[in-house]
């Protein structure tokens, strides 16, 4: 097979760098490890943390580099990611790619993408997804060697220049809530702690899980009875830390509530029906936890990443980052299909989003309303729902009994979470200007554009597509069908007329689609996810879970494709 030479890195320019400005060239004689990310998705803040370890091991032999590929409007603003590679402490360079230039030249299809190049400067792999590190190690443990024996390894340092620390006593809060006596708890991500604020939302009045939370989101304080029965008043949706933490008020005391191997990046929790519920952002669920039994659950979403209402058990949500209990509704708002929805009677309802790649800043009703990426929501007392519209840096107000989305304020800094108040004023935390802010909320009408992620068209040919999933298994492992069948496949499309056979789910990673081509462009939902484990079954043999999800633009024309080929790994 044909060697494929690393196309060269293009680009708006270089953050993490000291100001220097670096080209392929530059890492020849080392491994280079491109990671395409885009920082409002989830998947790809936990690849950031996989990855930390091998930068470690492999220091002087492997540079990782990020390329930010923006799926959001906002992403591409060179100030917003700069704010985002200090808030999630990325160490390494990292290349600005706003026109998916080197996106494209890498063909890389899905965030996150890694491309693993050797020091001649060819391809070696790719991957599509999280939980490839251990993949990456072995490939690197192989050819490291290989390497260093003909001379082309020429070990050195990283380009990589640590930003500018802010100062302050907030750094990147994330949610907030109120206390008993006014005094308002912060959830400090940028600082792994929490912070409690005098009624003024200025004050400090103490420091709470100093060290022991790591980047915390959601807050929810627990009905008196229950947090007497428990022994703690508060849980914490302790966020990077994969857990929920519970918090005696009384004394500051921390405590891990709930730790599994499951739960990933919850990121709200609120108390409903007598749980705690709790966004799942990582998995595209929601979860409910039992204080008083410890017991955790799913309670909705398949982990499909989308946006499909229906039953519980159904629905698809995409990285639910907000929660707010309301009587017999809880609203949810679902960050990557930049909606707000509603869960109700075992159901779940949508009632401003269009799917993943639909996005904008405008007023009106369901037909046109639209947000991008809210990451909070709150009930006011007339039952109207405020959401933090983080990426648009505004507050909006939808009214459920008229079914219209209208701008309560604007101009906000990554507004993430929301405490309503009286007379029109609600308390805005500003994410990224590292402070609560006191905001009047004026009504206005906003008529701005509804946009779609820009991102390449696939053509394809009507008719029959073949979509083929490669993957081989990490060296040391093998395909792992001791407990049913190793793969899955699960393609669908938007809208669902675009493919009149092939969708569904199957375990085979080949499949053949017809495509109508008189329903004209959409969208190819592709999810696919593989199972391996150690070849030598030994005890303590690890076994792994490789999966992707892929949203394909398509364009129906005369001359496109009929095979489209995914890289899950290998």
């Amino acid at each position: 097979m044909s060697r494929v030479r690393a196309p060269e890195l293009v680009g708006r320019g270089w953050l993490n760098t000291g100001g220097a400005q670096l080209h392929l060239g530059d890492f020849r004689g080392r491994f280079l490890l491109l990671d395409f990310w885009a920082f409002c998705c989830v998947n790809c803040l936990h690849v950031l943390d996989e990855l930390r370890p091998l930068e470690e091991k492999y220091s002087e032999e492997l540079v990782v580099v990020g390329v930010h590929s923006p799926k959001f409007t906002h992403e591409a603003d060179p100030d917003a990611l700069a704010a985002a590679v200090r808030r999630y402490a990325v160490h390494h360079a990292v290349l600005d790619d706003p026109e998916l230039v080197t996106w494209q030249a890498y063909a890389a299809r899905a965030w996150p993408t890694l491309v693993l190049v050797d020091p001649d400067g060819y391809v070696v792999a790719q991957y599509a997804g999280e939980g490839h590190a251990h993949a990456i190690d072995a490939v690197l443990a192989s050819l490291v060697p290989e390497h260093r024996s003909r001379g082309t390894l020429q070990p050195a340092g990283s380009p990589y220049v640590p930003p500018s620390v802010e100062a302050g006593d907030l750094r990147f809060p994330a949610k907030a809530i109120r206390l008993a006596d006014k005094g308002i708890l912060v959830a400090d991500a940028g600082h792994d702690r929490l912070v409690e604020l005098s009624p003024d939302a200025s004050t400090v009045r103490r420091v709470i899980g100093e060290g022991e939370l790591r980047e915390p989101n959601g807050l929810c304080l627990l009905p008196a009875d229950v947090a007497a029965e428990v022994g703690y008043d508060l849980v914490v949706a302790d966020t990077v830390g994969h857990r929920l933490q519970g918090v005696a008020l009384s004394t500051g005391a921390t405590r891990v509530v709930a730790a599994t191997d499951a739960l990933s990046s919850p990121w709200d929790v609120a108390w409903w029906q007598d749980r705690v519920w709790v966004a799942m952002a990582g998995i595209h669920q929601l979860w409910t936890f039992d204080p008083r039994t410890g017991a955790v659950a799913v309670v909705a979403g398949t982990g499909n990443e989308g946006l499909l209402d229906g039953p519980l058990e159904q629905a698809w949500f995409a990285q639910s980052s907000g929660l707010a209990p309301d009587g017999e509704r809880l609203w949810v708002a679902d960050s990557e299909t930049s909606s707000l929805r509603f869960v109700q009677d075992g159901t779940v309802t949508t009632v401003v989003g269009e799917g993943l790649f639909d996005f904008g800043f405008r007023d009106g009703d369901r037909s046109a309303a639209r947000l991008q990426h809210p990451l909070g929501v709150a009930v006011e007392e007339g039952g109207s729902v405020l959401v933090a519209d983080t990426y648009n840096g505004a507050v909006r107000r939808y009214d459920p009994a008229t079914g219209r989305l209208s701008t309560a304020a604007s101009g906000l800094a990554e507004p993430s979470g929301l405490l309503v108040g009286a007379d029109g004023e609600v308390l805005v935390v500003e994410s990224t200007a590292h402070r609560l802010s006191a905001v009047r909320l004026v009504e206005t009408h906003v008529d701005g554009p509804a946009s779609r992620t820009q991102r390449p068209v696939t053509d394809v040919a009507a008719g029959e597509l073949v979509v083929e999933v490669t993957f081989t298994p990490p060296p040391g492992q093998k395909v792992d069908d001791r407990f049913g069948p190793a793969t899955q496949l699960h393609v669908s499309a938007t809208p669902s007329a675009l493919l009149t056979d092939g969708d569904g789910v199957g375990v085979a990673l080949s499949r053949t689609l017809r495509v109508d081509g008189r329903v004209g462009d959409g969208v190819l939902h592709v999810a696919a996810r593989a199972a391996t484990c150690d070849v030598e079954q030994r005890e303590g043999a690890a076994c792994r879970m490789h999966q992707q999800d892929w949203g394909i633009p398509v364009r129906i024309t005369g001359d496109g494709i009929a095979r489209l080929v995914l890289p899950l790994g290998g």
